[in-house]
């Protein structure tokens, strides 16, 4: 389903994906390669197959709490807010995903 209505991009290494205190407008599945995201500065985790970010701008309408980077050249998959909406209505099981890590990353910017 995501393949279906998402946009594919290749970056290279050290590329943004997400600015700490940036608007956000889409949802990003890393497909392919490793992230690692930073907030404050600090390093808080690694995104790598499978992984997703974006949620949390999505669904609370908050700016991006941190700024992710790839660490290599990755292959990811990219809704757009209202692709992202349709996902959640039409794939319930990622909405307990979205739901579940949306829930831990705001508990660990407290």
């Amino acid at each position: 389903m995501i393949a279906g209505i998402a946009d594919e991009l290749r970056l290279g290494a050290r590329s943004a994906l997400a600015v700490e205190g940036a608007a956000g407008h889409e949802f990003i599945v890393v497909v392919e390669g490793l992230a690692e995201v930073r907030r404050g500065g600090r390093r808080v985790n690694t995104l790598g197959d499978g992984d997703f970010l974006g949620e949390i701008a999505l669904v609370t309408g908050r700016r991006r709490t941190a700024t992710v980077t790839t660490l290599e050249p990755t292959r990811l998959l990219v809704l757009n807010e209202r692709d992202f909406k349709r996902l959640l209505r039409e794939v319930p099981s990622i909405q307990t995903k979205v739901v579940r890590a949306l829930a831990a990353r705001l508990e660990a910017d407290d």
